[in-house]
């Protein structure tokens, strides 16, 4: 008897189902069923015959609102949509960039290679200098580091935030440009060749 297997309610936002259904008559709702108002032992008694589950769909309409359906199925599709809908939702991955304000060209350039590597993989970088001690008397030379950093990295990231003082960092965020497709290359061919027959 399927209604005694399933007589759980196993989180607080769950469906109500089966023997935990406890109003007097329900509205059945669903493909396999004739749809009207029974009474809940007769709905429970639809459920048991075609092997499936009452559950409770819509608790606060009067009467509440069931559904006739294999309930362990319902669980594992709304979990697989979760699943998926979780997969599409592109996670956000910031990865540091850290200067000092008198950094040299090659240590710069270290970096730079790093941060467009970051950003051709879709992550954001934070840059930012850090002042030590009385190193913060060149909060002017590391914004110039940091614009210039921009500067070098405009064909790979837009600026999200400029550079800005924060306690003893000055952070720049930067978020990877989205490639734009590339145009056509025949129309300024078509031109070409309309002016040349001119």
């Amino acid at each position: 008897m399927r209604n005694s297997r399933i007589n759980f309610k196993k989180k607080e936002d769950a469906h109500r189902i089966n023997g935990n259904i406890r109003v007097r008559e329900v509205r059945l709702v669903g493909d396999n069923i004739e749809q009207g108002v029974y009474p809940t032992s007769e709905a429970l008694r639809m459920a048991d015959e075609l092997e499936l589950d009452l559950v409770e769909i819509s608790p606060t309409a009067d009467p509440p609102v069931c559904k006739i359906m294999d309930y362990q199925k319902f669980l594992y599709q709304q979990k697989k949509k979760q699943k998926e809908a979780k997969a599409k939702s592109v996670k956000v991955v910031v990865k540091e960039i850290r200067f000092g304000p008198q950094t040299d060209d090659h240590d710069f350039n270290f970096k730079l290679k790093h941060a467009k590597n970051f950003l051709t993989e879709g992550a954001k970088v934070k840059a930012y200098v850090f002042f030590k001690g009385r190193s913060i008397l060149f909060k002017e030379q590391g914004e110039v580091l940091l614009l210039r950093f921009a500067t070098e990295l405009e064909d790979y990231a837009k600026v999200d935030q400029l550079p800005q003082l924060e306690g003893k960092k000055m952070i720049m965020m930067l978020s990877p440009k989205k490639v734009a497709a590339p145009k056509p290359a025949s129309k300024p061919k078509d031109v070409s060749a309309e002016e040349s027959e001119e």
